[in-house]
């Protein structure tokens, strides 16, 4: 019998061709004899994009307007660089180097000159990818360890094998689309020489890299197990998907409840890697930042073993939790699409971004076809040259996309859905976002909040986290990498919304202790739009303490926006300092009590981040209440707070033994408590009214909360009355130990006997 082989035939023009010079019929010519099975195991392209895909795209180019506006895009791109000329320079630099950013082009260009081949049929983007290939396989070979030894992983190509995962999986997708067009003679050359060492060494020469839960390591074993499929080597597969210890198992063999054989611990690999940093909702510890950048790897390797390897089923596997992982990105964003900053993360990444498109391309192609992904898809203006991009790209020329809604959300933390979680309390007019922090350590990316808060308005940062202190790809900055004040500020408890004791960080700053515990749900209610509650605890920040915080995100009739109301309890052994910030973006406008300006700013500490803050201006508010009132984005906000006697309002500002400006200069005020045990802090925040600049006029520039009162507090329940300035008022209840939703309360708070059922209760009272 011949042996199988698949020639593509790529007439320039005829009778047939549509306006690309792609003919519309039939493009493929079988030689030899095979059977079908044979020839669906061996065809090429088999990963994200595929044969029958190729022929829907080219029978429709010209009619499908965002994919024929991406792929003439990608097409001038990909052509500019033929013409500038293939370069693979010596690797020297860091993020953000010459030879960093030229190595790093090369890669993004590798799966577009692919998809430009299949799909126009011109040579000139094979040979261009050949060339390349090539080239690098005759450096790689002599190749020595990347000269910048900062990373625990040096790569080749990168400073860090991280990149070099990238080169790799960008490349498989590459060489995926020219693999029939090659010689076997050059594919045997390309595989010894380049492609099977470059998988070796992201795997068995670097175990500390391969072999780990980290987005790293998903990377690693997506761009090996993406590489073996191209190839059909079933050995580089098993590895990527298990580890380098079961490199042996069979691809088929699957449990009693039809599930993947794994080992016993569930310690490496691809798979290992969807386990443990997803939680069952779809959650990703690290973070949405950082779940943006693996959710790539995750599905291009996904996709790709969908369509190689069908009988795998890995869309279900953890209950599809693929699938349900970009759903949870997609409700991460405000209301500009940008990913809320949780752990290390840097502001302005949106959904906009590469990966994102893939991933929303990708989830409704292979899922159930989410009219809502096309909404995003819309926004995005691009999709990816495959298969998922074309199908979403005839669903909006069809007119089946629907406006993406973001509504309130409770998502789950931990690989079983037990270690805190993130939820975010959105108003019914989607005006306001509260997200609300108590999950796991967050692996390495993790910082030290729990029990933290940051408030967004159509998409504005109200109250913010600060995210990371990184510049991405900025050689001037550290070479792009990670700077120190990322753990002398950025992971310090002070820098977030959160409670800081004794100016101490959580968990004492220690990785080791942080990653031990995870914060615990009492209760999320967001069945009522005009009372929304999340409540949680956290028993093991500080020894022989707890705190306990719940936000309730609440629109009574009389206020013009929702009102956000904060009760943070602590219970502790022992009298203790306390500090909470607020860490607000905009102008100070006012207080409701005189503060005094030192001559000259103070640090605030020594160390666990307050060696960075300066202290510009103090005061103690006399009333039993206090007023904060700052303007952002032509709004006003006022925060209120219940005040004990001795509270120190302390206004500070970032930028404290940072000689190299590091740090943005941004502005909080941190209500103090000295001296004190057990305690409640009870605040309330809201936005109002507006201020044009080009007609300067103001209107409302003052909350609706006149005071906020505490009438109970208890480990059993705390009372709060909401005073607004036409004497009309909101009594907010919650249940501090029993939170079960059948359970009844009754309790005297201050002049109301209030009976209730379930964790809280929240009633207008007009006087």
């Amino acid at each position: 019998m011949f042996k199988h082989r698949v020639a593509a035939i790529y007439p320039r023009s005829g009778p047939f061709s549509n306006r690309f010079g792609v003919p519309v019929l039939a493009w493929l010519v079988v030689v030899g004899i095979a059977s079908v099975s044979e020839a669906a195991a061996s065809e090429h392209p088999r990963l994200v994009l595929t044969t029958d895909g190729v022929v829907r795209i080219r029978a429709e180019l010209g009619g499908v307007p965002l994919f024929d506006a991406t792929l003439a895009k990608v097409r001038a791109e990909v052509d500019a660089e033929i013409a500038r000329g293939i370069e693979t320079p010596l690797p020297k630099d860091f993020s953000g180097g010459y030879t960093h950013e030229r190595h790093k082009r090369n890669f993004l260009l590798m799966p577009q000159a692919g998809a430009l081949f299949q799909i126009l049929g011109d040579e000139k983007y094979a040979i261009f990818l050949r060339s390349m290939f090539l080239q690098y396989a005759a450096m790689y070979k002599d190749l020595p360890l990347h000269p910048q030894e900062r990373s625990y992983a040096r790569g080749k190509l990168f400073w860090q094998c991280l990149n070099d995962a990238n080169w790799l999986l960008y490349a498989s997708q590459g060489y995926d689309a020219i693999y029939d067009w090659l010689s076997a003679e050059e594919r045997r050359r390309l595989e010894a020489e380049l492609f099977r060492p470059f998988a070796d060494f992201l795997s068995v020469e670097n175990p500390q890299f391969f072999n780990r839960i980290h987005n790293h390591s998903t990377w690693g074993t997506a761009a090996v197990g993406m590489i073996g499929l191209v190839m059909g080597d079933d050995d580089l597969v098993n590895r990527a998907l298990y580890g380098l210890d079961d490199a042996g198992l069979d691809l088929s063999a699957r449990d009693n409840d039809g599930g993947f054989i794994r080992r016993a611990d569930d310690g490496a690999g691809f798979l290992a890697n969807l386990d443990k940093p997803f939680s069952p909702d779809g959650y990703y510890t690290e973070g949405p930042y950082y779940q943006r950048y693996a959710m790539y790897p995750f599905l291009m390797f996904g996709q790709s073993l969908h369509n190689a390897k069908p009988e795998l089923g890995i869309l279900d596997y953890k209950d599809g939790v693929l699938l349900k992982a970009v759903d949870v990105l997609l409700r991460l964003t405000d209301a500009d699409g940008e990913f809320f900053p949780l752990n290390d993360a840097q502001k302005g990444m949106s959904y906009l971004s590469s990966a994102t498109v893939a991933a929303v391309d990708i989830a409704y192609h292979v899922g159930a076809g989410d009219p809502h992904l096309l909404g995003v898809a819309a926004q995005q203006a691009q999709v990816t040259l495959d298969d998922a991009g074309f199908a979403v790209a005839v669903g909006i020329r069809d007119g089946l996309a629907t406006p993406y809604r973001r509504r309130s959300v409770n998502l789950s933390d931990g690989a079983k859905g037990d270690e805190g979680g993130v939820a975010i309390l959105r108003d019914a007019g989607e005006r306001q976002s509260v997200v609300f922090k108590y999950s796991a350590q967050g692996l390495s990316h993790g910082h030290y909040d729990k029990l933290s808060f940051s408030l967004y308005e159509h998409g504005t940062e109200v109250l913010q986290d600060y995210g990371l202190v990184r510049f991405v790809n900025i050689e001037q900055k550290g070479g792009g990498n990670y700077l120190s004040e990322n753990t002398t500020w950025a992971k310090q408890t002070i820098a977030h919304n959160t409670l800081t004791q004794d100016q101490q960080s959580h968990f004492g700053g220690k990785y080791a202790v942080g990653s031990e515990h995870h914060s615990v749900l009492a209760f999320y209610d967001a069945s009522d739009p005009s009372a929304q509650v999340i409540s949680a605890f956290e028993p093991n920040a500080y020894p022989n303490s707890e705190l306990r915080r719940t936000m309730a995100l609440l629109s009574p009739s009389w206020s013009e926006r929702p009102i956000l109301l904060d009760l943070f309890r602590v219970d502790a052994d022992g009298r203790h300092q306390y500090d909470l910030p607020f860490w607000f973006l905009g102008q100070h406008l006012a207080t409701s009590f005189p503060i005094e300006t030192p001559p000259a700013p103070r640090v605030l500490g020594t160390d666990n981040g307050y060696q960075h803050l300066y202290v510009e201006s103090v005061g103690q508010p006399a009333d039993e209440q206090a007023h904060f009132q700052w303007l952002r984005g032509g709004s006003f906000y006022t925060l209120t707070v219940a005040v004990t006697p001795g509270d120190n309002w302390l206004f500070t500002r970032l930028g404290a033994n940072d000689p190299d400006f590091n740090l943005r200069r941004d502005a909080a005020v941190i209500v103090r408590r000295e001296a004190t045990g057990s305690t409640l802090f009870a605040s309330a925040i809201e936005g109002h009214g507006s201020y044009d600049p080009v007609s300067e006029l103001t209107r409302q520039p003052r909350g609706s909360v006149a005071a906020l009162r505490v009438l109970h507090d208890s480990s059993d329940y705390t009372a709060v009355e909401l005073v607004g300035r036409s004497d009309r008022r909101g009594l907010f209840v919650v249940a501090n130990s029993d939170t079960h939703p059948s359970a009844r309360h009754r309790l005297r708070a201050g002049d109301n006997d209030v009976e209730w059922r379930g964790p809280f209760h929240f009633k207008e009272v007009n006087q």
